[in-house]
């Protein structure tokens, strides 16, 4: 059985905190549906009961900036693979905010930004869906990979630069808009 909230509860918010991973669907007209896990544990924020925000890395594509500039829905889904057995959606409008954009200053301050930080989807909750999980496993957590920020610790800035600037479109062809990142410090080299 599923219930709708017009907002996130406290108990919606202790179990979000709670999750080491989450995943991420965009979508926009005659494209494909974008289906992403996310991990780092301190990459999401809920900034209030109408308002979330994840911090977002350089990988492989830019699909939800496409997604988002193009048609602004995302969904968000939260597992609880231990007890109690809970699925957990947000439905919302998202935004990116670039560094270099009005906003980025007030919604960056949330996070710690890491090697890699090319952007933060800002999203505005339409609405909360929460499901029974009943047959989702008990899973254990671990450890988290260390490899993505140790790929772009040790990244060539101007290599980066150069990749990423042609990359200016989805993979169905709709527009993206140009990110940078953002370089820290050292990272440990486990993982």
């Amino acid at each position: 059985m599923s219930d709708f909230f017009d907002e996130l509860n406290f108990k919606h918010i202790e179990m979000i905190e709670d999750q080491p991973v989450f995943f991420v669907a965009t979508a926009a007209a005659d494209a494909r549906i974008n289906l992403s896990p996310k991990g780092l544990r301190d990459t999401f924020r809920v900034l209030s009961p109408d308002r979330v925000a994840y911090l977002d890395l350089g990988g492989s594509g830019n699909e939800t900036n496409a997604h988002l500039l193009a048609d602004g829905r995302i969904t968000l889904m939260f597992c609880n693979f231990q007890q109690p057995a809970l699925i957990l959606r947000i439905y919302g409008k998202g935004k990116p905010v670039l560094p270099w954009e009005s906003g980025w200053d007030e919604i960056a301050q949330h996070f710690i930004l890491l090697p890699g930080t090319r952007q933060i989807f800002d999203i505005e909750v339409e609405s909360v869906q929460t499901s029974c999980g009943w047959g989702v496993p008990f899973m254990e957590y671990e450890r988290e990979r260390k490899t993505l920020l140790k790929a772009h610790t040790n990244a060539d800035p101007q290599e980066w630069a150069g990749k990423y600037k042609r990359r200016r479109e989805s993979i169905d062809g709709l527009p993206t808009r140009t990110t940078d990142r953002y370089i820290a410090g050292d990272v440990p080299q486990d993982g």
